[in-house]
């Protein structure tokens, strides 16, 4: 195997996050690993726990609620509510960009007519460059998702109604 096919197949593997990948041309073979084989998994580290001291006197435990950290919303509410209406959610993992290129004008804003086929933004993914489009016709009600942010597979980008 041509040892600038295993240099491009290395510089693959660093970009796009993948642990591991093996090839096969014929009978020649290759496997190139981010890990060594045989290698101890890195100390895995449990979390802080609490500590409750056991109660006295036979009376119950009295476990104090945990307190929501500075800027979260307190337990009880729940995330803000979106707009009734389809929900677009992202097919594939990569950075979400609203417009086809940097200063230009977005594809879409809250209040934008759209028809099947248009194009709602792009997502890259592994330098590929990924046109999402409306599978739905109407308002777009809400965008979900930040320009230049990473999106995961299924988040919502679009609600249209």
């Amino acid at each position: 195997m041509d040892i600038r096919k295993v240099k491009k197949l290395i510089e693959l593997l660093e970009e796009s996050g993948v642990a591991e990948i093996e090839i096969t041309e014929g009978e020649e073979s290759v496997r190139i690993s981010r890990h060594a084989q045989g290698a101890a998994p890195g100390p895995y580290m449990l979390p802080p726990q609490q500590y409750y001291p056991p109660p006295q006197g036979g009376q119950p435990a009295q476990h104090p609620q945990p307190q929501a950290a500075a800027g979260e919303p307190p337990a009880g509410d729940s995330a803000p509510k979106r707009p009734a209406g389809t929900e677009v959610t992202a097919p594939m993992v990569g950075t979400y960009y609203a417009s086809p290129s940097p200063g230009e004008k977005p594809f879409v804003e809250v209040g934008t007519q759209v028809d099947v086929g248009d194009t709602l933004c792009i997502i890259e993914a592994m330098k590929m460059m990924n046109q999402i489009e409306s599978d739905v016709a109407g308002t777009v009600r809400s965008i979900e998702a930040e320009n230049g942010e990473p999106v995961e597979y299924g988040q919502v980008l679009f609600v249209i109604g």
